[in-house]
């Protein structure tokens, strides 16, 4: 492996050090951020589902609430930006009785092959059945789902508690208190195990780091309760401190959870990027998603090595708005506008992102949660009028 090639994958280590991630485990983590899945799916030959030459196909799960009409939203607006992707569609509701084995093997056969999917929150019941892992959490796991990424970033012309915020949580969803290791040791006594294994503790600190180096920021914060968990987040806060090492750049910082909750909503400036555990990255990406206008407003992602999957960053279905055409399709559609990037579709992630929030500066057109009476096809039909007009040739004289 040339200079050149660790220079990119790993700008602020030693050439020892960057030796040492590349020859690590999973080196697709790094690749992930580093470079898209477009030349391999426009390379890939076309699959029966793909219907458009020349179209990227991505893997679609409306999922529950509405997830649906979220979707809608957004094939209406990538239908007339004419944005080159084919969507494949396909339903996992557990709630809707659509939920089995042979259905998540479909679900991630199409994700397998075309490495990118774009989904809606798939809905976990309380009730035990059974089955301890929801559907949502077997394919995450599946997938290898490990990041989970959240940019929280205040919207021009949208005010809010907190203004011109712009932070990023970063959160390691594969183990943690969501292992799904439950059982009663006793009559009337549940033990709920909580995973933390150093390679995962490693590989997310990884992540964020580099995360941090790529897109020019400054600090990392690892949020912990390692003064209580002595051993379990005393090894994941362990992790953090030795990558850190790695990057002498970047500012490292650490606090604890309950800490951390309150600054965030007394100062959260002081913050640039958090990486956390599973359990607080779950808590903190709502109590984030809230300073700046809630679950409508804030897009999310997750990455595995392979495989990279867009949603809202705050996962609710919102299921008492189902059918009443008032969701918000902002997080969706600015989930759906970093997709494209992903993909390297610039230009059509530029004018849908910039449409969205041309919409929101302007004021006229908002959906309840933000404060106006607009539906969530008001929105959309707005979004889709703030696209650039495309340009018609001249008539020949």
């Amino acid at each position: 492996m040339n200079q050149s090639v660790l220079e990119e994958v790993q700008p602020e280590c030693s050439l020892e050090a960057r030796m040492a991630l590349v020859a690590a485990p999973n080196p697709g983590v790094w690749r992930g951020l580093g470079t898209s899945t477009a030349t391999g799916a426009a390379s890939r030959s076309q699959g029966e589902d793909v219907r458009v030459e020349g179209a990227f196909p991505v893997t679609m799960l409306p999922g529950d609430g509405v997830g649906p009409e979220l979707m809608h939203a957004v094939k209406e607006v990538f239908k007339a930006a004419a944005v080159p992707v084919e969507f494949q569609e396909h339903h996992l509701s557990e709630v809707q009785n659509i939920a089995s084995e042979e259905k998540l093997e479909q679900v991630l056969s199409s994700m397998k092959e075309n490495k990118v999917a774009i989904i809606g929150k798939i809905h976990t019941p309380m009730e035990y059945k059974g089955e301890l892992a929801s559907y949502d959490m077997r394919l995450r796991r599946k997938l290898d789902l490990f990041a989970n990424v959240v940019h929280v970033k205040s919207l021009p012309g949208f005010k809010t508690r907190h203004n011109n915020l712009d932070l990023v949580i970063i959160r390691e969803q594969t183990e943690g208190e969501y292992s799904s290791l439950e059982h009663e040791s006793a009559k009337g006594v549940i033990e709920c195990l909580k995973i933390v294994t150093r390679t995962k503790s490693q590989r997310i600190a990884k992540f964020a780091f580099d995360y941090a180096t790529k897109k020019g920021r400054n600090k990392v914060t690892a949020v912990h309760k390692a003064n209580i968990m002595k051993l379990g987040d005393g090894l994941f806060l362990q992790c953090c401190r030795e990558v850190a090492e790695l990057y002498p750049k970047i500012k490292f910082e650490t606090m604890i959870i309950d800490n951390c909750c309150m600054q965030l909503v007394q100062n959260p400036y002081q913050f640039d990027v958090l990486v956390m555990p599973n359990l607080y990255g779950n808590i903190i990406d709502n109590l984030a998603a809230g300073l700046v206008g809630g679950a409508g407003v804030v897009p999310g992602e997750s990455y595995s090595a392979e495989y990279a999957v867009f949603e809202t960053g705050a996962r609710h279905p919102f299921a008492q708005a189902v059918g009443r055409n008032i969701a918000n399709p902002t997080a969706m559609l600015l989930s759906a506008s970093n997709m494209l990037r992903h993909l390297n579709l610039e230009y059509h992630s530029t004018v849908i992102a910039d449409a969205v929030k041309k919409v929101i500066k302007v004021g006229k057109v908002r959906t309840s949660d933000m404060g106006g009476y607009a539906t969530c096809h008001d929105f959309t039909e707005a979004v889709i009028a703030a696209l650039p007009r495309p340009q018609v040739p001249p008539a020949p004289m």
